[in-house]
C-alpha cells in the first residue's frame, strides 16, 4: 500500500479502492490471521472488519481506507494528540489522495474525531459517528478513564500475559488500558485489571481528552453543515471501578435520551437494540446502515 507522510513527518499506509464519491475510513483494511484471528472470533469479533468494510462499499464509493488507531500506538503523539493535530492528519490523508471532498465514518474515539473534522473543514459530504453520542459525550468520564489509565501504564513498552497476547488491540474509547475490557464489558472485572499499554499509548489519549474538557458539543452543532448520520448500540454503557476513576462511559443513554433533540439539529439516529460497544462495531450491523444512507446523502448531493 502507498504511504502517505503526516505532519509530524510519520508515515500512514493508505489503500484507496473503487470509483465514486471518496469515503475516508480509519479503518485496517487487512485481515487480522492466525491465531490473534481466532481470538477474535472467540470474543465476536470479525478478524477481517476494515476488509469487511471496504469490500463492501468499494462498489459505489471510491474508499480510502487506513489504520490511524495502529499507528497511534506505532507512532504515538504522547503529547500532541489534540483534536486539531487529529484534524490536520485526516486532512493530510484527504489531499494525498486527491480528495477535495469527501465522507467521513468513525467508530468510538475516530468518530469524535470526525465530528472535531466537521468543525475545521467545509470540505465534508457527510458526516457519520457510530459508537459516541455526538451531544452530551463522555468526555469528563474518558478523562477519568484515561488519565487514571496514564497513572497505572508501565513506562516501557510490555507484552500481554501469554493467554491473551494473541488478542487484538483494545478499542480506546471503552478500553484505554490494553486489556481484554472490550471482550464482554458486563463480566470484566475492573478491579484487577493489568494496564498493558506503554506510557507513550496512554498519555496521549490523556492529551486528547484534556483537550477536550471545556468541549461544549450542543453549541457545537451550529457549525455541522453537511448530513449527518449517528448510531449507537443500546447497551454500550460501562461502570469503572474506583481505581480507574469511579465513572460510567454511557454512550448509549446521551443518544437515546435526546433522539429527539438530535434530530432536530438535522442527525439521523439509529440505536441498534441490545448489542453493546464491540458488537455494534462489527460490519454486519454497521453496513445496513452506512452503505444505504451514505448512497442517499451522497447522491443528493
Amino acid at each position: 500500500m502507498p504511504e502517505v507522510t503526516l505532519p509530524d513527518a510519520s508515515t500512514i499506509e493508505v489503500e484507496v479502492r473503487g470509483t465514486g464519491p471518496t469515503v475516508l475510513l480509519p479503518v485496517d483494511p487487512r485481515p487480522t490471521e492466525g491465531a490473534a484471528a481466532d481470538e477474535m472470533r472467540r470474543w465476536g469479533m470479525d478478524p477481517t472488519l476494515g476488509r469487511t468494510l471496504v469490500d463492501g462499499l468499494a462498489d459505489t464509493f471510491r474508499v480510502v481506507a487506513f489504520d490511524y488507531e495502529g499507528h497511534l500506538k506505532t507512532d504515538p503523539k504522547p503529547d500532541t494528540l489534540t483534536p486539531d493535530a487529529i484534524v490536520e492528519d485526516l486532512l493530510t490523508v484527504a489531499d494525498a489522495v486527491g480528495a477535495e471532498r469527501f465522507a467521513y465514518y468513525g467508530y468510538s474515539w475516530l468518530a469524535l474525531s470526525g465530528l472535531q473534522l466537521a468543525l475545521r473543514t467545509d470540505r465534508l459530504s457527510a458526516l457519520v459517528m457510530g459508537g459516541f453520542p455526538p451531544i452530551d459525550g463522555p468526555y469528563a468520564e474518558m478523562l477519568a478513564v484515561t488519565t487514571a489509565t496514564h497513572a497505572m501504564s508501565p513506562p516501557a513498552p510490555t507484552s500481554p500475559p501469554a493467554d491473551l497476547s494473541a488478542a487484538p488491540p483494545a478499542d480506546t474509547a471503552q478500553d484505554p488500558t490494553g486489556s481484554q475490557a472490550w471482550t464482554d464489558p458486563a463480566d470484566f472485572d475492573w478491579s484487577s485489571a493489568e494496564v498493558t499499554l506503554p506510557e507513550p499509548q496512554t498519555r496521549q489519549f490523556m492529551t486528547l481528552y484534556l483537550a477536550l474538557r471545556t468541549f461544549d458539543d450542543r453549541a457545537a452543532q451550529a457549525g455541522i453543515t453537511c448530513p449527518r448520520l449517528c448510531f449507537v448500540g443500546s447497551a454500550d454503557t460501562i461502570p469503572y471501578g474506583e481505581r480507574w476513576g469511579g465513572v460510567t462511559v454511557d454512550i448509549a443513554g446521551p443518544v437515546d435520551k435526546s433522539r429527539a433533540e438530535l434530530e432536530a439539529l438535522g442527525w439521523q439516529v439509529r440505536v441498534l437494540d441490545g448489542l453493546d460497544h464491540t458488537q455494534a462495531m462489527q460490519p454486519a450491523n454497521v453496513l445496513p446502515i452506512l452503505r444505504p444512507w451514505l448512497t442517499a446523502s451522497l447522491s443528493r448531493r
